[in-house]
């Protein structure tokens, strides 16, 4: 019984957990199925966490693999991270399951339905297509093709679209797909039999048409091109109709149906907004092909930086248009462009012949019109064309004012006519280094210039060499050339008489400069300031004859016009009636200076003249009256150490020792080492004598520097030595004397003239150096007769050197102690200069205006001291004060100060607006005065900034282009054209994308 009740215990164990266990899996396939209800209806989080129970509790091995499967398809639907890896661990897991295949077709589709194509085609490509039905592999060729195709595998998608072309479902979308990568390919005629299927499909009618319509244009077939694009651009899609239109129009373009082309070219709105540079081109020889000339350019001049024959074509036929729109400079610089690319010979060399040409007619900016039209022959040797720029070629170069230029040419291809007319332009060079204020350079170009064949020529040269040599001091060379002179029909030539007047006064040939002053004022020339100079002059070379009677008719015809330099000619007269003895006239002319002429610098000469004269006549108290008012009204007089001296003399004889010792003491305490100090010393010592106070005298001489009782015999001796070769003109023994003079008496008795003496010989023997400290000896002294020649001379050593800050002093003193007018206006004139030098602008412009009140300046100067008014006024940007000045110098300027002007003319029409005058001041100057590189590529910059807004951007880039490549030697200028350069590309780069706005 024990043995049958444990065997019924174990029955109803066992039976009881088989009831257990059924239950469980009754209710675990219970739960799959309610997985499935869920993952079916998208509820894949709780599906998942189900799936996966039952894989862990079922004994089921389908269910299980079941489940496994479709938590792994749950990991995909959720995004998780590790989904990826949980479709491999099932298929790990379960190698042999049939829905491994599934699996990855699944994920593959649901990546696929996702739109990440690369992902599904990993996928699809673990799939083994063999155990696929036919259904899921057509499905499976159509998706992976289509994932290829997004990823650029074309090739391998073409393939898989391949055995779908045929098939009802997918077939449409496969044949599009597949035409579509034969076009991609390039492969036309595969492309179009497959596309053209389409044309009527609803679904792929728009984007079959348009790749047809693509090939067509693409593979030469414009007619067909046009009879595609016309038909579809009416209902084509918005953001196709631009890109038809442009094949549309580039179709007519290549049937040359230019009248039909321009309207569809323009309906092209580009890529993003950006047309390129061959688009401008298409649209701009449609216009130029139907005479637009003006449309034409408007397009070819947005092609910038082009380096291509699309761009070389488009720059030669944008010169051309240019051409017809007689804008000539304008064309030169597309010319030039066209020329300098070599994708079509012949283009280039028909654009190179018009730049020669153009830069003949108009100027070059780049470089010399001789250089041009040279290059042009080396380039070309064999050309037709190239007698016809031979021809040019001296001609440029006096059309450029390059007259140096003209003679090297001319000198390098010798024959008799060059050799003539190298004698010819040899006079205008000579001209040209004149009003450069270069005399020495002038000299030789007017010696070949005697030499011409030509009359008018030789003798113009020989006037001009006279006048050289004048201001180079030669005046027996100057005589030489002014008499020579055999035909007076020249402008210059009215002018002869009053020069050789000047030439013969310098030789102190009186009687023959009197004769040609009196000739000049003959002719009656209108020209106050010339004749009333030449009056003076007729006067003092009477004077110098002792002719006063005469003299004094010449200077009152000045006096009586109230010409320039009366002053001066009543002075002359007042000691012309002197020393024709009558004293009382002298008196009167005298007094009527001093009354009429207040401002003169002549006044103080006036009144010690009177003083003189009052002395000698015993009339005490007039003289000190005189002298007294030098002193009080010219304080800085040279008569002042004389003033003292005379004035000591008069209390002297007046028996008044007191203040004759304190006179004389002043003049030898003020003035040391002049002569009147000497006579100061000598003067006082017989006042000491008569006075007995002689131990006084003794003490008082121990303080003077310059007097050496015991060796002024010596002194003396010494210094009349030098000085007597001084007067015999024995320059190097003169030299050697007054050396030997100040090195023994270095401030002997005779010191200032000494030193005065030898710095003018060292000066006139081309010792520059050797003479400053001479003259700065003279100009450290109290003022004296020499002070105003030293102060000139030193000045002018320092002005040579550029050594403003040593000059300006002297300079400043020089304007106030001058009595000589010349003086006074070197020295405001430079005082002028080296405050703008030193950038004081407002010095500089008092100066400059001073000069400019000066009634008898030359013009050089008078134009000098304008535009250091204009340059002040530009510096301090007040343009109202720069622009008259620039303007007023326009009327006379020359050479560079014309180059000058231009720019500043072009440059305040640019400030107006007026961009296009402001261009024709800007040819003016690049066609007439190009030698003056600096201004001609200043004058550009403006040039290009006036292009720009007039809307040619290829002008203004083109030149700012070439002045950043050409002209690196002008920094400042260089980084002006960039910075301008760098804006508009800038801006030009939103709507060409051919430009880069880095480059």
């Amino acid at each position: 019984m024990k043995y049958i009740f444990i065997i019924f215990c174990c029955f109803l164990s066992i039976a009881n957990t088989w009831a257990q266990k059924t239950e469980f899996q009754t209710n675990t396939d219970a739960q799959y199925h309610r997985a499935i209800t869920l993952y079916n209806n998208k509820a894949y989080s709780g599906a998942q966490r189900i799936f996966k129970e039952v894989s862990e509790n079922t004994s089921k091995v389908n269910v299980r693999t079941d489940a496994d499967f479709y938590d792994a398809m749950c990991s995909i639907k959720l995004n998780q991270t590790d989904a990826d890896q949980r479709v491999l661990d099932f298929v790990r897991k379960h190698p042999y399951s049939s829905k491994k295949e599934k699996a990855f077709l699944n994920v593959g589709n649901y990546y696929f339905a996702n739109r990440k194509a690369s992902h599904s085609l990993k996928w699809y490509q673990r799939v083994d297509e063999k155990l696929l039905n036919k259904e899921e592999q057509k499905e499976l060729n159509y998706k992976m093709g289509y994932a290829l195709l997004v990823s650029n595998y074309l090739k391998d998608a073409k393939a898989r679209f391949a055995p779908l072309l045929g098939d009802p479902r997918y077939g449409t979308d496969a044949r599009y797909f597949y035409g579509y990568i034969s076009y991609k390919q390039q492969n036309f005629g595969e492309a179009e039999d497959n596309l053209s299927q389409l044309a009527d499909n609803e679904t792929y009618k728009s984007k079959a048409n348009y790749y047809l319509l693509d090939m067509a244009f693409k593979g030469g077939k414009f007619e067909k091109a046009v009879q595609i694009g016309e038909k579809i651009l009416p209902k084509a899609e918005k953001k196709q109709k631009s890109d038809i239109s442009k094949i549309i129009g580039e179709s007519y373009f290549n049937l040359e149906k230019y009248e039909k082309a321009v309207p569809f070219l323009n309906q092209y709105e580009g890529k993003k907004g950006k047309w390129t540079n061959t688009d401008y081109y298409y649209l701009g020889y449609s216009y130029y092909k139907l005479e637009d000339y003006e449309s034409a350019i408007g397009q070819f001049n947005k092609i910038i930086n082009g380096q291509n024959s699309v761009a070389q074509n488009a720059y030669y036929h944008l010169g051309v248009c240019y051409l017809k729109a007689d804008k000539k400079n304008e064309a030169l610089n597309a010319f030039r462009n066209a020329g300098e690319m070599d994708f079509d010979p012949i283009i280039a060399k028909d654009a190179d012949l018009n730049y020669a040409k153009l830069s003949y007619e108009e100027g070059n900016p780049y470089q010399s019109v001789p250089e041009v039209l040279r290059a042009f022959i080396l380039k070309y040797p064999e050309s037709e064309h190239r007698p016809e720029i031979e021809s040019l070629l001296v001609t440029s170069y006096l059309h450029q004012q390059d007259y140096q230029g003209a003679i090297d040419y001319l000198n390098s291809n010798k024959n008799s006519e060059n050799n003539d007319l190298a004698n010819e332009v040899s006079l205008y060079r000579g001209i040209q280094l004149f009003n450069e204020q270069k005399p020495t350079s002038a000299l030789p170009k007017f010696l070949a210039a005697t030499e011409a064949k030509n009359d008018t020529i030789s003798n113009k040269a020989r006037y001009w060499l006279g006048e050289t040599n004048y201001q180079l001091g030669n005046y027996k060379n100057a005589l030489d050339a002014f008499t020579s002179i055999d035909n007076l029909e020249f402008k210059d030539a009215q002018t002869l008489n009053y020069n050789l007047g000047y030439t013969y006064f310098k030789l102190k040939d009186y009687s023959n400069s009197s004769k040609y002053f009196q000739d000049f004022l003959d002719q009656q020339i209108n020209d106050n300031d010339l004749n009333d100079d030449a009056s003076n002059r007729l006067g003092d070379s009477y004077y110098a004859s002792k002719r006063y009677s005469e003299a004094i008719k010449a200077y009152e015809k000045v006096i009586n016009e109230g010409g320039v330099g009366s002053d001066y000619a009543q002075y002359q007269k007042a000691m012309s009636t002197g020393l024709a003895g009558d004293d009382s006239g002298k008196v009167t002319a005298l007094n009527e200076l001093i009354k009429t002429f207040n401002d003169s610098n002549l006044k103080d000469d006036a009144l010690f003249q009177l003083a003189s004269m009052y002395t000698s006549k015993g009339k005490s108290s007039k003289a000190k009256s005189a002298y007294k008012q030098i002193l009080s009204e010219h304080p800085g007089s040279s008569y002042t150490p004389s003033v003292l001296l005379r004035q000591g003399l008069l209390f002297y004889n007046e028996g008044d020792n007191k203040n004759a010792l304190v006179k004389f003491k002043d003049v030898v305490a003020k003035f040391p080492n002049s002569g009147e100090a000497r006579q100061a010393v000598s003067n006082a010592r017989n006042v000491y004598v008569d006075q007995g106070n002689v131990n006084e005298y003794a003490n008082w001489v121990k303080n003077i520097d310059f007097v050496n009782v015991s060796n002024s015999d010596i002194d003396n001796t010494s210094y009349e030595s030098a000085e007597n070769k001084f007067l015999e003109n024995n320059t190097a023994r003169a030299i050697e004397g007054f050396q030997r003079y100040l090195k023994d008496f270095p401030n002997g008795i005779h010191a200032l003239k000494a030193n005065f003496y030898l710095g003018q010989l060292l000066f006139n023997a081309n010792r520059k150096d050797e003479a400053i400290p001479n003259y700065q000896f003279v100009t450290q002294q109290e003022k004296n007769e020499f002070s105003e020649e030293a102060l000139s001379k030193l000045s002018l050593l320092y002005l040579q050197k550029e050594k403003w800050d040593a000059a300006i002093p002297l300079l400043e003193r020089l304007e106030k102690e001058a009595n000589i007018p010349q003086n006074r206006i070197f020295a405001e004139s430079n005082l002028m200069k080296g405050f703008y030098n030193k950038k004081e602008y407002k010095k500089a412009v008092q100066y400059a205006e001073k000069v400019l009140s000066n009634g008898k300046i030359d013009q050089i100067v008078a134009e000098d001291a304008r535009i250091y008014i204009a340059r002040s006024a530009i510096k301090t940007e007040n343009y109202v004060t720069a622009e008259e000045y620039y303007s007023v110098l326009n009327n006379t300027a020359t050479g560079e100060l014309k180059a000058e002007t231009l720019y500043y003319k072009a440059f305040f029409l640019n400030e107006a607006e007026a961009y296009e005058d402001s261009n024709i001041e800007v040819q003016n100057l690049i066609a007439n005065y190009s030698t003056y590189k600096y201004w001609g590529v200043k004058s550009y910059i403006v040039m290009a900034k006036n292009y720009y807004a007039l809307k040619d951007a290829y002008q203004a880039t083109y030149i700012l282009d070439n002045i950043v490549k050409n002209f690196t030697q002008f920094k400042d200028l260089v980084e002006e054209a960039k910075n301008e350069l760098s804006t508009i590309k800038s801006k030009e780069a939103k709507t060409n994308e051919s430009i880069n706005s880095q480059n």
